[in-house]
């Protein structure tokens, strides 16, 4: 909606919705009373009525309940500053009525790994942020640290030394989130006083390990969770950005301007080429666009009369993501699972036990 600031300056809205086609509307403030609005179609429209569980059980449950089976998922927020996108995917942890995409998500695996029988599970967790085109740890502890960017056959892209916590239930899950939230870097521009400075990942690996036979051998199926909130793309003269609000602002608009090109390249078909490398975000999301990754956009925008020029451009940069083809695809028993290698250090104590040798490294007690 409106914001409050926004109302009290008597801005008119200038975007309107409707759900049932999945089509939005944008008319020029500037254009003549003949000028047609211009329309744009989505595979799912939401506007300022509808709730946060709405928006997750629509567009992130089916990713998350994906990732369960094994696949990559993406869920990543885009928009103008200010427009909500930290309020899409975090929103207010504790309120059932606002919780955002990532809490949400948090429950649903935990619900799905309760609810399962003859399945072990392992879920770990990272957070990094893009700051300057510097990665950081917000798990660190020393989260000002540069880390490096990677690549291997087996394991692609990847950041060195990223540190990865083992979780077992909600609670510690939010402990992870927010831990690194006290790390994240914000500032306040004239948009929006506690704006995003960075980009950040929160990784959530689920790894599950089952027997599909009682005698056959356990198969385990590994599945990625990218949940990104993207720092606003925006006008300097808007933000008031000086200084290090400036440095920061050119960063953030080069990097969703490489963001662009990419998917541009990708849906153009015609490129050999994909400019990946051209910044750090996209190379970190490189599976997630046109790669083994189900990917969600969540487009945020603001339908105010003065962001006339960022809507639109936030309109066509989700139209042009909306045709990249990725080609998803289950990881199964992959080198680098943490499971498989606790599970042959059981399997190897066990053996020690049941050999009369006692477990290695663990003394005797004396009497």
């Amino acid at each position: 909606p409106l914001s409050r600031k926004e109302v009290d300056e008597g801005r008119q809205r200038i975007v309107s919705m409707d759900l049932k086609s999945g089509q939005v509307q944008i008319k020029n403030p500037k254009g003549g009373a003949g000028e047609p609005p211009k329309t744009f179609s989505f595979d799912l429209v939401y506007d300022w009525n509808c709730t946060q569980k709405q928006v997750f059980e629509e567009t992130a449950l089916p990713i998350v309940k994906s990732s369960l089976d094994g696949y990559n998922g993406t869920v990543f927020a885009y928009g103008q500053t200010g427009t909500g996108k930290t309020h899409t995917m975090e929103g207010v942890p504790d309120d059932p009525e606002l919780m955002g995409i990532i809490p949400s998500t948090f429950r649903a695996i935990f619900q799905h790994i309760e609810g399962s029988k003859d399945k072990d599970f392992l879920v770990r967790a990272s957070f990094l942020e893009i700051y300057n085109e510097d990665i950081r740890d917000l798990l660190s502890k020393n989260s000002q640290n540069r880390l490096e960017v990677k690549e291997t056959p087996d394991t692609g892209v990847y950041v060195k030394d990223l540190t990865n916590f083992v979780v077992k239930g909600v609670p510690e899950l939010s402990n992870v989130l927010n831990v690194g939230k006290k790390n994240r870097s914000v500032g306040a521009t004239l948009m929006n006083q506690d704006s995003s400075r960075s980009h950040s990942i929160f990784c959530i690996t689920i790894e599950c390990s089952a027997r599909l036979t009682a005698d056959s051998e356990a198969h385990i199926r590994v599945g990625k969770l990218n949940l990104v909130d993207l720092a606003g793309s925006e006008r300097q003269s808007k933000t008031g950005a000086t200084g290090d609000r400036l440095k920061e602002a050119t960063k953030i608009n080069l990097s969703l301007s490489a963001l662009g090109n990419v998917i541009s390249s990708l849906v153009d078909g015609k490129s050999g080429h994909i400019p990946y490398r051209d910044s750090k975000l996209t190379r970190l999301l490189q599976d997630s666009l046109g790669g083994n990754t189900k990917t969600v956009m969540v487009a945020n925008m603001g339908p105010a009369d003065y962001n006339f020029d960022e809507t639109i451009s936030t309109l066509r940069y989700a139209n042009r993501a909306k045709n990249i083809k990725n080609k998803p695809r289950i990881n199964e028993d992959p080198k680098d699972a943490m499971l498989r290698e606790f599970q042959e250090e059981i399997a190897r104590l066990k053996q020690a036990i049941e050999g009369g040798g006692g477990v290695p490294g663990v003394g005797g007690g004396g009497g």
